[in-house]
């Protein structure tokens, strides 16, 4: 039992080390070639801890190697742009102008509800209002508002428009249509049905839904719609 004990605190005295010497990140904030490492690592760590007939140096060594592995591919991207676009890739632009790029969104393996998602946690909920949605390498998202420079003016500024605003009814966004399917959740919590949406889409001279990405009412109660080909027009205008 003591040899057990010694054994465990040697490995984890090894395995806080590593990842000390690894850099300070959050878990959200790895890349991926640094998750990998560490799920390894990890995994290496509890064998001899849990089998006594494994030498300690069958898990010391490999943990050592993949230490010296992380830091050699990290002065790799210090010093070559190449190799950072192929280790950690690229930030991808998923709305620009209000219009969602629909590829990217394919691309990175996201749908629109953890689109939204991820939306209404920077505390946007209306797609005119978004300028720029960047989903980063670490997988978080960065959003610039259109009322950037407006919303980073004076405080005196910003209260004369409060009395205005603060009587504006707001409502919580609902999705009708999303990847051309009707949302049937929105409905039922509407109180309405399938006939009523396509009254709505025949009222603004929609025939058909196949080809909307999302219909929605925003928070003032507008009604949008988005099509898939939207962000390619958007980006033909520039």
């Amino acid at each position: 039992m003591i040899i057990v004990c010694i054994r465990t605190i040697l490995l984890y005295s090894l395995v806080v080390l590593t990842m000390r010497l690894m850099g300070k990140r959050q878990i959200g904030e790895l890349q991926p070639y640094e998750f990998v490492i560490t799920i390894m690592i990890s995994d290496l760590a509890s064998l001899p801890m849990q089998d006594q007939r494994y030498p300690l140096l069958q898990g010391i060594v490999p943990i050592i190697t993949l230490l010296f592995l992380k830091t050699l591919i990290t002065q790799l991207e210090l010093k070559l742009q190449p190799a950072r676009n192929i280790l950690d890739g690229s930030p991808c632009i998923l709305i620009y102008n209000g219009k969602i790029n629909y590829d990217a969104l394919k691309k990175q393996q996201l749908n629109l509800d953890e689109l939204f998602e991820e939306l209404r946690l920077a505390k946007c909920y209306n797609l005119d209002e978004i300028q720029y949605a960047i989903l980063e390498n670490s997988g978080q998202m960065s959003i610039l508002p259109k009322n950037y420079n407006s919303s980073s003016g004076s405080s005196d500024s910003s209260s004369g428009k409060s009395d205005n605003t603060s009587t504006q009814k707001v409502v919580l966004p609902k999705i009708l249509i999303a990847d051309g399917k009707i949302n049937k959740r929105s409905i039922t919590s509407m109180n309405k049905s399938e006939e009523w949406i396509m009254k709505v889409l025949k009222d603004h001279n929609i025939n058909s839904i196949d080809n909307i990405l999302v219909a929605m009412y925003d928070t003032q109660g507008k009604f949008s719609v988005q099509y898939y080909d939207d962000y390619e027009k958007e980006c033909c205008k520039q």
